[in-house]
This record gives structure tokens, sequence and C-alpha cells, in this order.
């Protein structure tokens, strides 16, 4: 099978690509489907019923993860979590396991939040107890925050947060490959607080619909729903412009995040016409080759600015491209209801920290 890009692998899961081919292609995902799901389900098992496969660490650990693959929102929700703990006087550290960083380096997520909260300490470390051991150690951490966290049991949390997007909140009702899911839907009941991202694309019908649904799954989760909201157009340099400065505007976008259509999507919505679009996988280290194709592509393509995530930039630190000014869009979470429900929650543990 050839390789897909995120959105053609989301088209064919979701059943949106027709034809022989594409309904060959499912059957194949299918049965590779099977031996995943039976490894997920063995692993959860044992954290189920060996309580000492589950590790603390002295201090309440948040963990924000997701049930899906793809984009769900994480960091904006992270960022979100540790800067109101930070302005309570939480001393939070965020550990990750710094995935695709190299060696001593740090990855994409953790250079974009060291840019947006420079004073909340991070840890990169594949071994996530070892991870916020040394950031109680190194940074005496009141408490952890821990990137990406649902499916890595070993570290007892204290509060499952867990995003669900909304173009996809059950991955097309499969596990990976066949669909979306990291793991099935029945792993949702260890959830504290559920939260629909991207909510604001949907009708509130579909909204409800999603949240009963949620309810039957993890009767005892939190519930809330937010917007990935358009924050400002930042550049390498640090310096902020509106982000009413699209309207109208011809650009040159790309991105190298798990869900690439919702990015564009964005861009549409503020009244961007996009000449020119280009997608790379996931975390996607940009070499000089990547640089130099999209200086030419941007320089041809009639764009007046260039555009992409704030992941992005991060690994391609340029003022411009193709002799075009380079921006990236920084979104923000925005909750449209039951943020109360996840401060209260948030706020049950800062006393203890």
């Amino acid at each position: 099978m050839a390789t897909l890009d995120a959105s053609a692998f989301r088209e064919l899961v979701s059943g949106g690509r027709r034809g022989i081919g594409a309904a060959l292609a499912r059957s194949v995902l299918r049965v590779a489907e099977v031996p995943y799901t039976l490894i997920v389900n063995h692993r959860n098992r044992r954290f189920d019923e060996v309580a000492a496969a589950v590790e603390r660490v002295g201090v309440p650990v948040v963990s924000v993860g997701n049930l899906t693959m793809g984009g769900t929102g994480k960091t904006p929700m992270v960022k979100w979590i540790a800067h109101w703990l930070a302005k309570r006087s939480v001393r939070v550290a965020v550990v990750s396991r710094g995935y695709r960083a190299k060696a001593g380096e740090k990855n994409d997520e953790a250079l974009e939040l060291e840019q947006s909260l420079p004073e909340v300490a991070q840890v990169q470390n594949p071994d996530r107890v070892a991870g916020a051991r040394a950031a109680i150690e190194q940074f005496d951490s009141q408490l952890i925050l821990l990137d990406d966290g649902f499916q890595h049991r070993r570290l007892a949390r204290d509060l499952d947060v867990v995003l669900l997007d909304a173009s996809a909140p059950f991955g097309f009702e499969h596990v990976f490959p066949r669909g979306m899911l990291r793991e099935p839907i029945a792993g949702l009941k260890r959830a504290h607080v559920v939260c629909l991202t991207r909510a604001d694309q949907l009708e509130m019908t579909d909204r409800e619909s999603i949240r009963r649904r949620v309810a039957q799954l993890a009767p005892q989760a939190a519930w809330c729903e937010a917007a990935h909201a358009p924050h400002k157009l930042r550049g390498v340099g640090g310096q902020t412009q509106p982000v009413a400065t699209l309207a109208g505007r011809r650009v040159a976008a790309f991105c190298g995040i798990g869900n690439p259509t919702a990015f564009r999507h964005t861009l549409e919505e503020l009244g961007a016409s996009i000449v020119y679009w280009r997608e790379f996988p996931d975390h996607h280290a940009y070499s000089p080759g990547d640089q130099a194709a999209l200086s030419t592509a941007c320089a041809t393509s009639g764009a007046e600015l260039v555009l992409a995530t704030h992941k992005d930039l991060v690994k391609m630190p340029v003022e411009q491209l193709g002799g075009r000014p380079f921006w990236a869009l920084v979104i923000e979470m925005r909750f449209l209801a039951g943020g109360a429900a996840l401060e209260q929650s948030l706020r049950k543990l800062a006393p203890s920290a």
C-alpha cells in the first residue's frame, strides 16, 4: 500500500475514499487492526490488574491525552493548564516523551511551549516516570503536567484530561491502522475530564450527541467543550500581528501536524486565500532541501505572505520564505462550555501541591 499523508489516510479510513482499491485497502487495514487491538488490550489489563505496574512520584500528576491519533489540541490545552497553575503560584513542570527529538535537543512541541511559557519547567524523557522524578528533584516541582499521557499508564496520575477532536471524536470507530483510535473506545472509562475540542465546528445537536455517548462510556467524567481560537500571528523574532491581517490576503501555507485539514480550515475561516498548500508528516524535521523547495514554491505562487503553525516555525526559524514574510498562526484554547468543571478539578489538586 502506498504511503499516505495525514489527510489521505483520514479520507481512506473514514470511508470518504471510494472505489474497489479503497475498499480492499480498508480490508487489509481491518486485518492488521486485530493484532494491534489485542496487544493494546493486553497491556491495559496488566495496568488494571497489577498495582505494582503503576508508580507514584510523590506530587500530583495531571495528564493531557487523547483517544485518537492526530491533532486534538494537546499543546494548546497543556499551555492553558500550565498557565492556569503558574498564575496560582504552583510550580508546575511539563513532562513529555520528547517524540522525534534529536539527542540532547528538544522536540517541536517543547520548543513551542518554551516560547509560550518560559516560566514553566520542561523535562523530556522517554521514561516519563524518571522524567517526573527529575522535574521534582531539579526544579522542586509541586505538580507534574504529563503531555500526551493517556496511554502512558506506568506513571500514576490524579487527573486524566482526555481530548476528543470534533471532526473524528471516536476515530471512525476503529483502532489503528483501520481507524484512528489509539485504543478501543472503552478506554475512555479511565478519563476524569473529557473535552470536545474544535467544538465550534459542530452544530449544538451534534455536540450533545457526542456528550451523551461519552456519558455512557465515562459516566464519572466531567464534560467540557472548547474551540481552537486563533490568537495572533507570530514571527521568528517574537513580533506579532493580529489575525485580522489575513483577511483577503493571498497566502502560501504548509504544516507538519497531526490534523492539517483543521489548520487549513482555520486559515480559510480567517479570510485567507490559499494559493499554495503543502502537508508534511507530523513532527517533520525540515531539511535545507525542504526550506529551499518551500522558498521556490512560495516565490512563484503569487502569495503575499507565508503561514505555518507555531510548531513548524520553531523548526524553521527564518523571517522569510521566497522573499515573503513568514508567520506562524498561534492558537489558544477557549472554552465554550464546562471550563469551570476543569478548573474545579485542578483547584482540588493545587492545594495539595
